[in-house]
């Protein structure tokens, strides 16, 4: 049996993240969002509400970003900024009702493709393909990070 090339299995690799790009734009666009703004309602619908300032470090983007993020959030009606409990200089970010029903709508939609991808492999082959997925993204984020260490 031939091996195949490591050049053939990335460009594999970067075919299903350009599959799954254009799908997530797609739902996306849908629903009037943008990769910015569902990673925001994400950390929502895991995290709870939250004030600006965790939401920007979470994301790694600056405060103004998640301003800019929430005030269309706010405008679309997926969130609102609710007085800190604890804290009056802080406000909390919050899903509305239409926000939460949206993030439940797209965690059942990513149950579904996650069942529907992988139908067709044994438990074993899933184990298996976990774990190589898990080593190949551990390898990305240490070349990435080394990379990043050299500037």
């Amino acid at each position: 049996m031939t091996a195949i090339p490591n050049t053939v299995i990335l460009d594999q690799v970067l075919a299903l993240t350009t599959l799954f790009s254009a799908d997530m734009a797609r739902s996306d666009n849908e629903l009037g969002l943008t990769p910015s703004r569902t990673h925001l309602l994400w950390m929502l619908q895991t995290g709870g509400p939250q004030t600006q300032r965790s939401l920007a470090e979470a994301m790694s983007v600056s405060p103004r970003n998640v301003t800019g993020l929430v005030d269309a959030l706010v405008e679309t009606g997926f969130v609102t900024r609710e007085t800190h409990p604890s804290d009056r200089r802080a406000v909390l970010v919050t899903l509305t009702s239409t926000g939460a029903t949206t993030m439940s709508r797209m965690h059942a939609d990513h149950e579904q493709l996650a069942d529907d991808l992988l139908r067709d492999l044994s438990p074993e082959r899933r184990e298996r393909f976990a774990a190589d997925v898990a080593t190949v993204t551990a390898t990305l984020a240490e070349l990435i990070a080394a990379h990043e260490a050299e500037r």
